[in-house]
């Protein structure tokens, strides 16, 4: 199982005896919110099937949408099952709380990452990141403290599925002593046998060639920055997120980023939101415009030839949020 990748079919929901139904290894360790699950009960639509882990039937994801079906004295609830192990189910229960609902505190991320590490040593950093919410970093640094890391002299499995070394001077290296020893053999094979890509592979046969080092000396930055890899939820990203650029360019100051994560994440835990599609449209579009977005980055990589009709269309959209901000103030003063 990998991050991300859908393990369930999740068109196949079915009915199931609530008391069939049980509720254990919860990565939340602050327990059920009460007030969240009163506001699930006064919810109208139907709620998301719960994610239950079939061989075991507990719940993996849904517990609040359980509870406030008891509390509505529903026998039955929809469900979509999980057939995988148990470890994985815990995978999958912390991707599911830090992809939406309540999110999980900061505690409760960093020991998930503890556990994945030691359930999942040949995972990446960054692929433990990817699940648990946290950057490469944090979970680097709680790798480094947590027993039984096994594969730290071997090989991880990333994102995209590839196996590569721990070590990339140790692939480079063996790169370099089968381009020597086996001249005849292509980048693919090369690579494929020293477990790195096969552009890093052309870069140490170009070494070789030119009587250079096989590892490229690191780069050093007059004004070292924070780590820049974004983690997918907003109270990390409150933390290292680079400060968003005002019209004139100047930096808004953390506070105001900080309200802004704030005030998403109470829409975001607000069920007649999430749960509506034009809800979590609206959402995705505060999060993307708030949160989510590396600005500067953004602003670098429009090429020059583009830039003046992006600021346009930047300033069209400036015009159609006013817009929608105007008519939401009508509909209040309306409704008073």
């Amino acid at each position: 199982m990998q991050p991300g990748q859908v393990q369930f079919e999740q068109e196949m929901v079915v009915e199931a005896d609530i008391s069939s139904l049980f509720v254990a290894a919860s990565p939340r360790s602050a327990g059920e919110d009460q007030d969240h699950i009163q506001a699930l009960v006064e919810v109208r639509v139907p709620l998301p099937p719960v994610l239950v882990h079939r061989p075991t039937m507990r719940v993996i994801d849904g517990v609040h949408r359980l509870r406030a079906a008891q509390l509505r004295g529903d026998e039955k609830i929809s469900v979509t099952y999980f057939d995988g192990s148990e470890s994985d189910a815990f995978v999958l229960a912390v991707e599911s709380n830090v992809a939406h609902g309540l999110p999980l505190s900061m505690a409760d991320r960093k020991r998930a990452a503890g556990r994945i590490i030691t359930t999942h040593p040949q995972w990446s950093d960054r692929m433990i990141a990817t699940s648990t919410g946290l950057s490469p970093g944090t979970v680097s640094e709680i790798r480094r403290r947590t027993a039984g890391d096994t594969l730290i002299e071997g090989s991880r499995i990333g994102q995209d599925g590839r196996v590569r070394p721990v070590n990339i001077a140790a692939g480079r290296e063996l790169a370099g002593k089968l381009i020597q020893e086996n001249p005849g053999l292509s980048l693919r094979q090369i690579a494929r046998a020293a477990r790195i890509s096969p552009e890093t592979a052309r870069d140490v046969r170009n070494r070789l060639h030119r009587g250079e080092d096989l590892l490229p000396k690191p780069r050093v930055r007059a004004h070292p920055r924070p780590e820049a890899a974004a983690p997918a939820t907003p109270t990390e990203r409150e933390r290292i997120e680079p400060p968003a650029v005002t019209s004139d360019g100047e930096a808004i100051s953390r506070s105001r980023i900080a309200a802004r994560v704030a005030a998403v994440d109470r829409l975001k835990s607000d069920p007649a939101l999430r749960f509506s599609e034009t809800g979590r449209t609206l959402l995705r579009l505060f999060i993307f415009t708030l949160t989510g977005a590396e600005w500067q980055a953004i602003i670098d990589g429009v090429p020059p030839h583009c830039k003046g009709m992006v600021t346009s269309l930047a300033r069209e959209c400036a015009g159609v949020w006013e817009e929608i901000a105007a008519r939401m103030d009508h509909q209040a003063v309306a409704q008073r």
